[in-house]
């Protein structure tokens, strides 16, 4: 999950782009980078490990010049955390393009091949961005242009969408032309564009969230479709295309369960009217299957549970509390680089207030379970506060198998439902007792508000991956990359735990 944005208008876009990446914060911690263009065709880029605010100080803002940029925070989608995989990447040939996607590649390996033998071009990074950027690259080189126009950007896309397998979301800035927007035939990663009047004319912004467009006084336009292409040029017109041949919606629904921010809408819903339905829902199954409950108190794990968690305690009518305070200055831990780093923050990020846990039932309600870690500290938390039983609620179905299509959990062995009963994670997690949502439950609850949705990717709750070309190896390899990166990770921080310590001595 990363988040990605671009902006062509009349004047300076520098702090748009800053405005619009700390907007989208939520999407990426890891790093941030920014490229700019000016009047001459020189590209001005800043990117580093970091959050936005660590990333861009006044002196990297003033050197960011031109009308036309674009923007990425990164999160690793396989344990690894470096600066020289911060986006966006740049190539030189043809004319100067930089680009900056979020989702994954699954065919990469594959594609990293063809690129050195049939292409003659070489991949220096792990990123599969990398490789999107020269297969794209390649496609617009094949037109044989010296002065492109968007029917050859469009041809481009669609070599790039013949050749790619996987979810992208991408923004592209080409010298001499303008900015690209364009999504996998299954839409599958969010992105939207809208605009905004100015003195100096109209300004176009394209980015993952339409929350992005809000905070920064853009009109949403609409989402870019599966399969399509928006190119806005210099001169400030739009130009859009269907460049996909039987393109059709698939969204991550792990989009509307937890990534995206409340205030979004993406592919016409509302994802804060979903999560108030997702709470209906589990709320009804609670009522059907356990009429007696004893629930004294609905207490959410903040942030992204609130939603759902105060529609589903108005539905029992039991009483919404809120039981835990967050410190704002540690980030969202499902998205943190290192387990450990996880696991650590935990308590760092959430403290309880006892009096609303002391002598009662508890049901803590979060978006879902995926590592099973946070749920057990935080249960454990509870029970220290005073709790006399704690029941556990998830708005979403259990977590059972592998994202591949940029989400970090690429390995089964650490999701806690994967190969366990409900029953069996409740026992893991120390719950007295575990709800989930019903996956059809959950799919309703989205679909409710677009009912043009008709298919949605819900792999990582059935192990059903809708690019068709999932295999098991494919997901053995993932899985013995991240043991190998994370195994990498974990010697480096001991080399630098014992830096540390010699320092201090």
């Amino acid at each position: 999950m990363c988040a990605i944005i671009g902006i062509i208008a009349g004047s300076s876009v520098n702090q748009s782009l800053y405005d619009g990446l700390t907007v989208l914060q939520h999407r990426g911690q890891d790093a941030a980078g920014i490229v700019t263009c000016d009047a001459t065709g020189k590209f001005y880029l800043r990117k580093d490990n970091g959050l936005v605010r660590d990333v861009f100080r006044s002196r990297h803002m003033m050197n960011l010049r031109g009308n036309m940029g674009i923007g990425h925070t990164r999160y690793p989608t396989a344990g690894r955390s470096s600066s020289a995989e911060a986006q966006p990447f740049y190539v030189n040939s043809p004319f100067g393009i930089a680009l900056a996607h979020n989702g994954n590649l699954t065919n990469a390996a594959q594609l990293k091949q063809e690129i050195f033998i049939e292409d003659r071009r070489h991949i220096n990074t792990d990123s599969d961005t990398e490789i999107l950027l020269n297969i794209f690259a390649h496609e617009l080189q094949a037109q044989g242009k010296l002065k492109i126009s968007e029917r050859d950007i469009f041809n481009a896309v669609a070599g790039v969408h013949r050749r790619c397998r996987g979810s992208y979301a991408v923004v592209v800035l080409i010298v001499g032309y303008g900015i690209v927007g364009f999504r996998d035939p299954y839409g599958i990663r969010p992105v939207v564009f809208g605009k905004r009047d100015a003195d100096t004319g109209t300004e176009y912004m394209i980015a993952s969230e339409s929350v992005a467009l809000d905070s920064l006084g853009f009109a949403r336009i609409r989402d870019i479709a599966p399969g399509e292409a928006v190119a806005i040029d210099m001169q400030g017109t739009l130009h859009t295309q269907q460049c996909a041949d039987n393109a059709v919606y698939n969204p991550c629904i792990f989009e509307y369960v937890y990534l995206a921010r409340p205030d979004s809408i993406i592919d016409d819903v509302s994802v804060y009217k979903a999560r108030l339905r997702m709470g209906d829902k589990l709320a009804d199954k609670i009522l059907r299957e356990w009429p007696d409950h004893d629930i004294d108190v609905v207490i959410p794990i903040p942030d992204t549970s609130r939603t759902s968690a105060l529609q589903l305690a108005n539905r029992l009518d039991v009483k919404y509390r809120e039981g835990f305070i967050k410190n704002r200055y540690i980030g969202r831990t499902f998205i943190m680089p290192g387990q450990k780093q996880r696991k650590k923050s935990v308590r760092q990020k959430l403290n309880p207030i006892a009096l609303e846990f002391r002598r009662k039932n508890v049901l803590l309600v979060d978006d879902s379970i995926v590592r099973g870690t946070t749920s057990e500290q935080i249960i454990q938390m509870a029970r220290e506060a005073g709790a006399r039983k704690v029941y556990f609620a998830s708005a979403s179905p259990p977590v059972r198998y592998p994202n591949v299509y940029g989400i970090d959990m690429p390995t089964a062995a650490e999701l806690i439902a994967h190969g366990r009963s409900d029953a069996e994670v409740a026992t893991a997690i120390g719950a007295d007792r575990l709800v989930f949502q019903d996956l059809a439950d959950l799919i309703e609850s989205v679909r409710k508000g677009n009912s043009r949705l008709e298919r949605f990717d819900t792999s990582v709750f059935t192990g059903e991956y809708v690019t068709g070309d999932v295999t098991q190896d494919y997901l053995d390899h993932l899985d013995q990359r991240r043991n190998d990166l994370n195994k990498v990770a974990e010697m480096r921080n001991a080399e630098a735990s014992m830096i540390d310590l010699y320092n201090a001595t």
